[in-house]
């Protein structure tokens, strides 16, 4: 494009409030526990990518749906205070916003999420125009309205602007999405369900030829992340800290991901860094409870105290 973009990013996909559930400890099947605390938390995978953008000083759009209930009133709160532009996102009358009821073993920060979205928050294709996407400089999708981002990540790969997708489970017509994205950074059950390669250091070489992306990576909690680019893997393992809530991690580290792209990173650099802002949210309660901008992120990326996937870091050592 001739004109400069107006955004850095522009992400489109979903958003949550989410009712955290603070437990003691995680009952046992059929168990039964009081909890000690309930809080409303905004959340939702790209739009809580698109809040750590937004922290990290990237000019950010958001394209997505809300309900007109509570729960979506406090997600576009959220949202306005983020500094996040919102001129396209859409409130849907009579209808409830997406929720999670997320349980949070306090000993440990791991997390339990059960989740539900009404049929009428679906963002339709026709709903996107080109100028909504060719404005920015890259992308950011998931796949639940796979329609709608397969449109978006069209218009964005005619355009010459990157898309990243953040994937957590296999939706139906994803197939059609993948040949548009450039950098895939999925859960690490997704490569390996897509693939039924179960090597995950072979599902994502599967991936990464059959759509000819130029990153297939995927997220590994407690581990880090695992990346191929150029034909070689690249691992990061994760940063050690007092985590007290897992919620959200994923979600700021494909935001610190995007920013990442947008600096010209090299892969590892990208990696440590991404996983470096995903641990630091994982100090705080609620999905956008810890997210942090770049000086926090520096200092726990020179601490060096690390916690490795024994086999990905001795096979990514050859």
């Amino acid at each position: 494009m001739s004109d400069p973009a107006q955004f850095d990013v522009v992400g489109l996909g979903l958003n949550a409030t989410d009712t955290l559930i603070l437990v003691p400890h995680f009952p046992a099947y059929a168990g039964k526990a009081a909890f000690t605390e309930e809080i409303l938390s905004p959340g939702g995978q790209v739009a809580s990518a698109m809040v750590t953008c937004a922290r990290l000083g990237l000019r950010t759009k958001y394209i997505g749906t809300l309900g007109d209930d509570e729960r979506g009133r406090i997600q576009m709160e959220s949202l306005l205070a983020s500094g996040i532009n919102l001129d396209h996102v859409q409130v849907r009358q009579n209808c409830p916003n997406q929720t999670a009821y997320i349980i949070i073993d306090r000993t440990t920060g791991e997390r339990t999420v059960l989740w539900q979205r009404d049929n009428g928050l679906r963002l339709r294709p026709e709903e996107i125009t080109p100028g909504q996407i060719t404005c920015a400089r890259l992308l950011h999708i998931d796949g639940h309205d796979t329609p709608a981002v397969e449109h978006a990540a069209r218009i964005a790969r005619e355009a010459g602007i990157p898309v990243t997708v953040d994937v957590d489970t296999i939706y139906h017509g994803f197939d059609r999405v993948l040949p548009y994205v450039d950098y895939l950074i999925a859960s690490s059950e997704f490569p390996v369900q897509w693939t039924n390669q179960t090597d995950p250091f072979k599902a994502l070489e599967t991936i990464q030829q059959e759509y000819s992306l130029r990153v297939a990576a995927m997220t590994l909690g407690a581990y880090g992340a695992l990346a191929l680019e150029n034909g070689k893997f690249i691992y990061s393992p994760a940063f050690v800290v007092n985590c007290v809530d897992t919620t959200g991690a994923g979600d700021v580290f494909h935001g610190a991901f995007c920013y990442a792209v947008l600096q010209g990173m090299p892969m590892r650099e990208a990696l440590d860094f991404s996983n470096a802002l995903a641990a630091l949210n994982c100090m705080a309660i609620g999905a956008r409870g810890g997210i942090r901008g770049l000086e926090e992120a520096r200092a726990l990326m020179a601490r060096a105290d690390r916690r490795s996937q024994p086999e990905f870091e001795a096979r990514t050592r050859l």
